[in-house]
């Protein structure tokens, strides 16, 4: 299916979710950060009514990323006007439950788990995902979407350059050592992009530092990256741009070029996998591979991506519908849509059985990257004390002026750590 049909019929489903059901006995309210994610929160939203047309389902208009979400939602809380249901990005939530549980507006999912029976829980979420949703014991929201950050490659360019397309490196070393090959192709094609720099969250500084076995905390609760970890990460980022020819862009518009076929190697989320399939065509031959460790002991991984979804309605009525609809987002059958249209993990159990995913990855097996690199999944993040939005516009700047060469990797790792340092305290 071409990108323009699907991205027709994500519109049409946000349309006729969007007009209220006479027959409906609750209306339901709720938010999701990304305009793009519209696409399948609408064909899932229009799927539940019709199993269910007693429960409407209409969303706010959205916020561009998970940040900005956040921020409007922790506004909302204080004029008490808050969605009934919210789509949190993982960094965020233990923020968001610290704030919205003091204030008793933010639900305990684990009595509806419990009621549901053990028999549900173990047959539709993996522990590994239900952690993602839960704080200090308690399970806050279920997993929506999970990623983490893939190699996406030319394969035609690795060819050219004299790389085995079927056997893509997997330390740092060895992915620079090709890039700077890719980078020497022509004066049009660049060897490799990251896009850390003007990325609207932490994610991929988080998965620089953890591929390395690194955190950004100590045991104390301090900064942990003002060491090796920290300056091999912004040494790397340089090469980027002084070996690999890495263009400082919008993160967008290092998309649309790896599309275009003039970038040979390209980090991002599998989210993305199924617009950029869609981008490339026939173009060349797009391949995925895990993101590169130069770790490879238990300590060592990736950030897992994605956002939980957590009720905020207090009202009973309201909560019960919820509930319902919080089941079917994050069951089998809403999973397949999500899937299919990005990428994403299917953060449920069942999604891969024969009667939804069934064959698909491996008819897919770009797709099937992410799965396979799910052991090495850790957990994505925040900083306490309400901070993190802050923190990484601060260190966004500070990263990017380092990939321009504007300061060095010494220079800007001592003013993160100072700068982080504060903003924690």
């Amino acid at each position: 299916m071409s990108m323009l049909k699907r991205t027709l019929i994500a519109a049409g489903a946000l349309a006729a979710f969007a007009v209220p059901a006479l027959a409906a006995e609750v209306k339901l309210e709720g938010f999701h950060a990304n305009p793009a994610f519209a696409r399948f929160h609408g064909p899932i939203a229009e799927a539940f009514m019709k199993k269910h047309p007693e429960i409407e389902v209409t969303y706010r208009a959205t916020s561009p990323s998970y940040n900005e979400a956040h921020q409007q939602i922790l506004r909302s809380a204080v004029t008490n006007e808050l969605p009934d249901f919210y789509f949190s990005g993982y960094h965020l939530l233990p923020e968001l439950v610290e704030t919205l549980e003091k204030r008793d507006q933010i639900v305990d999912l684990g009595s509806f788990l419990t009621e549901e029976g053990e028999d549900f829980v173990t047959e539709n979420y993996a522990p590994r995902m239900l952690a993602l949703g839960q704080i200090e014991g308690k399970q806050w929201g279920l997993a929506f979407n999970a990623s983490s950050p893939l190699m996406y490659y030319n394969a035609d360019l690795v060819k050219q350059a004299g790389g085995d397309p079927e056997n893509m490196p997997s330390d740092w070393e060895s992915v620079m050592a090709l890039a700077a090959k890719i980078n020497t192709l022509g004066d049009d094609i660049t060897g490799i992009s990251y896009d850390v720099g003007t990325w609207p969250d932490d994610w991929l500084w988080q998965a620089a530092l953890y591929q390395q076995g690194a955190r950004l905390f100590d045991g104390e609760g301090d900064v942990a990256f003002g060491n090796e970890a920290g300056l091999k990460s912004l040494e790397l980022f340089r090469t980027f741009v002084t070996d690999g020819g890495m263009q400082i862009l919008d993160w967008n518009q290092s998309r649309q070029q790896f599309g275009a076929g003039k970038t040979g190697i390209f980090f991002t989320t599998p989210a993305h996998l199924t617009v950029i399939t869609d981008m490339v065509g026939d173009k060349f031959a797009l391949r995925t591979a895990p993101f590169p460790l130069d770790d490879k002991g238990e300590m060592s991984g990736v950030p897992t991506g994605g956002n939980a979804v957590v009720m905020l309605t207090k009202d009973e009525a309201k909560q019960k519908a919820a509930w319902e609809y919080i089941k079917f987002a994050t069951g089998p059958e809403a999973q397949k849509i999500v899937v299919e249209m990005t990428g994403y993990l299917p953060t449920n159990l069942r999604t891969v059985e024969t009667d939804y995913l069934g064959a698909f990855y491996d008819a897919n097996p770009n797709y099937r990257t992410a799965i396979d690199q799910i052991d090495r999944s850790l957990p994505w993040v925040g900083y306490p004390g309400g901070q993190s939005v802050r923190v990484w516009n601060t260190q966004r700047e500070i990263i990017a002026a380092v990939m321009r060469g504007e300061k060095t990797p010494e220079e800007g790792l001592e003013e993160m750590v100072q700068a982080t340092s504060q903003m924690m305290n």
